[in-house]
């Protein structure tokens, strides 16, 4: 969100005519929707107490859900791609998270 408003800020785009931002902008918002993503199913995997994919992919599922919820409350204010392409995402950006932090543990155990 923090984001959003800062891009609405600077004149980037306008949630309220976000329908009408150009195709760059429109990658520019899912590109770093999906850094987020992965950075905070990365954050789960590291703050889980055990099966940090496991803890990852629940996160992806319930962006899922929720990417469902948002696209089918407010399909009107976006192109339908934009609206698929955030549901599509979330479980991607989940195993990458959980995985970059797999990868890391692994790393760090090697110099203990």
């Amino acid at each position: 969100m923090a984001a959003d408003f800062i891009m609405e800020k600077t004149g980037m785009m306008s949630m309220q005519h976000f329908k009408q931002s150009s195709p760059a902008i429109l990658l520019l918002v899912i590109g770093y929707r999906f850094v987020f993503n992965v950075l905070g199913c990365y954050l789960a995997a590291r703050l889980a107490p055990g099966k940090p994919m496991k803890h990852a992919l629940i996160i992806g599922v319930i962006g899922t859900v929720l990417s469902i919820v948002g696209t089918v409350a407010m399909w009107d204010m976006a192109i339908p791609f934009y609206n698929i392409t955030i549901i599509v995402m979330s479980l991607p950006s989940a195993w990458l998270g959980g995985k970059l932090f797999l990868q890391t543990q692994g790393k760090s155990e090697a110099y203990k």
